[in-house]
């Protein structure tokens, strides 16, 4: 069993963890600030060596029958699924303060998306077409880009990476991941499934934008799946594109909520504080924008504070729901975009503020704002804290209107026992995920990802499997023969003129 020591940093190679050579530094705890453990960026020679070891091990992967390959990925599966998680849950929560439940839960989410990949690709591996000669076999053929590079973000560092991972694995990609800074620790610390896999064929190296940088810019490397920013989002799609190199895309949101007059309050409520709330906020998919119908507007308020006054901030490892920032970095930005708002006319229903007593982190207490107008910078900017901002609206299309007013394109949500408008808010809500009553869900089978800024491709699914997959059409005449189109032409072919 790999035993990871956060004192001593480390990177993943060849199927083990390996010291690290680089200048160890402090990773800390974002709710007692104590020091927890170091990490140390891969120096130069750490990723060379991880990138030849992942080239020695690509022709023996990607050569491997698919029912060969699925054995692996459910094997891993399987070493996850039986796993004890507490150490690895501990350090996610020690290094990013996501509550502890919250850390055990997502990575029991992990095991399944290795399962469906692995009979993903042993289903779909290309298409016959009719073919448009007599005789031909007509087909294409689905084939591994090479190598992988997996740019990992800190909220869900283990079961974004596995989305992703997952399917690279299974269309007989080998993978380099690159975790965040902010949670380098627990992603080691769970390379522990890995280890049954040829050596090269997962790797994963700490380190910063540096160690990034490299990796995706290296001509070495063939697909890139990044989950981040917009602003960083753009620079990998510009170093991607600049080599015609294929990459998924997840670049955040800024995502909507809407409750209509007829959606089920109490329901809505429940809902929204965990929309809005969950992993304080900084989920891509966080319910930023909350649109309320007037008839219902005052009601919707009343409950919405009384609920997210109920939950309790503090250290992740405690009684609490509501741990702190990544950062306080993190922090910062949410104090300014909650200022600039009441600053703008936005009203404080509760929260806004660094509470008193969680303790000497990244805090900042569930609040609620109302008056929302297109003016304040919290109705255009990603938030990525424990903040619900409500606006008012007067009807439906008022409430979708306002929806589609954003840059971002990522996911959307809608209270409602009508149908007519659960289906309207389906086709007209410019995202790439609605979820009608029930926000905040992904399955394994079913396409992850945003539109406009929100991102580029998709995880999960078939087309999760096909960004990691390139075709190659194939045709065969089993029986050869001369073709009447083929040279020379005969003489009436030629203009007469």
């Amino acid at each position: 069993m790999i035993r990871l020591e956060p004192c001593c940093p480390a990177h993943f190679l060849g199927g083990a963890l390996a010291p690290a050579a680089g200048q160890p530094r402090p990773v800390v705890n974002p709710s007692t600030l104590a020091t927890i453990g170091r990490i140390a960026d891969a120096t130069e020679a750490e990723i060379e060596a991880a990138l030849s070891a992942a080239e020695a091990a690509r022709p023996g992967w990607a050569g491997l029958d698919a029912k060969a390959r699925a054995r692996h990925l459910h094997a891993i599966a399987q070493s996850i699924e039986t796993a004890d998680h507490t150490e690895v849950a501990r350090l996610m929560t020690l290094e990013m303060g996501k509550p502890f439940p919250e850390a055990i839960g997502e990575i029991a989410n992990v095991g399944s998306v290795f399962r469906y990949f692995a009979e993903m690709a042993r289903d779909e591996a290309g298409r016959v077409a009719g073919p448009i000669q007599p005789g031909s076999f007509q087909y294409s053929r689905e084939f591994p880009y090479g190598i992988s590079v997996h740019v990992v973000p800190y909220n869900f560092p283990i079961l974004l990476m596995a989305w992703t991972v997952a399917a690279s694995l299974a269309a007989g990609n080998v993978a380099i991941i690159k975790p965040a800074e902010a949670t380098t620790l627990c992603t080691l610390a769970f390379m522990r499934h890995f280890a049954g896999l040829p050596a090269g064929v997962v790797g994963c190296l700490a380190g910063g934008a540096e160690v990034g940088r490299t990796l995706v810019e290296s001509d070495r490397t063939h697909v890139v799946a990044f989950t981040g920013s917009v602003a960083v989002a753009r620079t990998v799609a510009t170093a991607c594109a600049a080599r015609l190199k294929p990459c998924v895309i997840e670049a955040g949101g800024n995502d909507a909520l809407i409750v209509t007059d007829h959606g089920p309050l109490d329901v809505a409520v429940a809902g929204t504080v965990t929309a809005a709330f969950h992993l304080s906020g900084q989920i891509c998919t966080s319910a930023e924008r909350i649109i309320v119908h007037a008839a219902v507007h005052d009601e919707f308020v009343a409950k919405l504070v009384t609920a997210a006054k109920a939950l309790r901030v503090g250290d992740g490892l405690g009684h609490h729901e509501i741990g702190p920032l990544v950062s306080e970095a993190a922090r910062a930005k949410v104090s300014r975009l909650v200022d600039d708002a009441v600053a703008k006319g936005a009203r404080i229903e509760t929260g806004g503020r660094i509470p008193e007593d969680a303790g000497p982190g990244w805090f900042y207490e569930p609040t609620v704002l109302t008056g929302i107008t297109d003016a304040m910078m919290i109705s255009r900017e990603e938030l990525f804290g424990p903040v619900a901002a409500i606006r008012k609206v007067a009807s439906f299309d008022e409430a979708v209107a306002v929806a589609n007013r954003s840059e971002f394109g990522l996911g959307a949500s809608v209270f409602t026992t009508e149908l007519s408008e659960a289906m309207r808010a389906v086709e007209e809500i410019e995202a790439g995920m609605v979820w009608v009553n029930n926000p905040l869900v992904d399955n394994d089978a079913l396409p992850f990802g945003g539109w406009k800024t929100s991102g580029l491709g998709r995880a999960l699914g078939r087309e999760g499997l096909a960004a990691f997959r390139r075709s190659k059409m194939a045709i065969v005449d089993p029986v050869p023969k001369i073709h009447d189109w083929w040279y020379p032409y005969p003489d009436d072919v030629f203009y007469r003129g």
